[in-house]
């Protein structure tokens, strides 16, 4: 594939051929994210605006934390905390605030990482299907993965059936290239479970465990996106 400003960043995600790519494009983007929120974009009002107004998930505030200093943590909480208090809990009990109450649900189930990965992501998935389309060495390159993990099949095929996505006459193909990586790696991860549990099988005592012997974590992170 030919290297341009807007297909490097595939090329490196796809060329390890290790794991399923958009793991790898999805942690990237959180990295930056993470990174910039606790960093840079600290003190920027309009992205605090935000951050205030949509918090975060368990799974982004823990890597903020790792990724940032203590202090800018502590400062995107404090005027996150202050949004709650003066915005979505009422001053004094008495009946429930029906809008209050919404807002705050819509808040406990927003994140601005996820928000902003995701946007990110279907940047990036544009720039796959283009360059699967053309049906050069990037095609081959897509087929040659080890695995598309099953969260992200239904992402990628959901946003290839999308507008702006894969030209309708060859969707079938694409969905057809995909499902193999997914349904490929299940076949094996299922065979491998299975030769797993048979190995605490006395009339096992002797045989090889072979690739069995992680199973158990590769399925896991196949189902969740995320290693053990």
């Amino acid at each position: 594939m030919k290297e341009t400003i807007v297909t490097i960043p595939i090329n490196d995600l796809f060329a390890p051929k290790d794991g399923c790519p958009l793991c790898r494009m999805e942690s990237m983007l959180e990295q930056q994210y993470c990174e910039f929120i606790t960093g840079d974009a600290m003190m920027e009002p309009s992205v605090r605006i935000e951050t205030n107004r949509r918090g975060f998930c368990h799974r982004h505030y823990s890597r903020m934390t790792l990724v940032g200093q203590k202090l800018p943590n502590a400062l995107i909480l404090e005027t996150h905390l202050q949004e709650i208090q003066e915005k979505l809990l009422p001053k004094k009990a008495g009946k429930p605030d029906k809008k209050q109450m919404e807002a705050l649900g819509e808040m406990l189930g927003s994140c601005y990482v996820c928000d902003r990965v995701e946007a990110d992501m279907h940047h990036l998935l544009a720039t796959v299907f283009a360059e699967w389309t053309k049906g050069n060495e990037f095609r081959a390159l897509y087929r040659e993965q080890p695995f598309i993990c099953l969260n992200h099949y239904r992402f990628i095929m959901t946003a290839a059936a999308a507008k702006g996505g894969v030209p309708s006459k060859l969707l079938s193909d694409f969905h057809a290239d995909t499902l193999a990586l997914t349904s490929n790696y299940l076949d094996s991860l299922k065979k491998d479970v299975s030769h797993f549990v048979t190995m605490f099988d006395y009339r096992s005592k002797g045989k090889e465990w072979g690739t069995s012997v992680d199973a158990v974590p590769r399925s896991i992170e196949f189902l969740t996106k995320e290693k053990p």
